[in-house]
């Protein structure tokens, strides 16, 4: 099992740089509600309905995980370790998730790779494991 980050999704749904790292884990993964929302977000912004976007991602293997109180604490917690790579909220979910389910995250982003918060960060782009 592996979370999946926002940047992680849509470069796989959009067959960006880094899809075929993501179709490799995309039948063991999962992906916190707020990420969900990211996704989402992103379609709608360029004119897709939310509804039948989100509709397509359920029908999927991708298990969507809910975001609690205790995944908002989590994620709060990590802001001494993120802000200062401008990391958001949704990446905070992601690693929050991680952390949680003690699991690696996979995301787009590089500037992951330098945080050190006890999760294993896989990116799917350039160079990294």
């Amino acid at each position: 099992m592996i979370a999946l980050d926002a940047s992680a999704l849509l470069a796989f749904l959009f067959r960006e740089e880094g899809h075929e790292r993501v179709r490799a884990h995309i039948e063991r993964c999962c992906l916190s509600a707020v990420n969900l929302s990211e996704v989402i977000g992103r379609f709608v912004r360029d004119g897709h309905p939310g509804e039948q976007v989100r509709s397509r991602i359920a029908a999927t293997s991708i298990e969507i995980v809910p975001f609690f109180e205790s995944d908002a604490a989590r994620a709060a917690s990590l802001l001494p370790a993120t802000q200062p790579l401008g990391l958001s909220l949704g990446d905070r979910a992601c690693l929050a998730l991680a952390l949680a389910r003690k699991i690696p995250a996979l995301t787009a982003d590089r500037s992951w790779k330098s945080l050190a918060i006890g999760v294993s960060v896989q990116v799917i782009r350039g160079q990294g494991p």
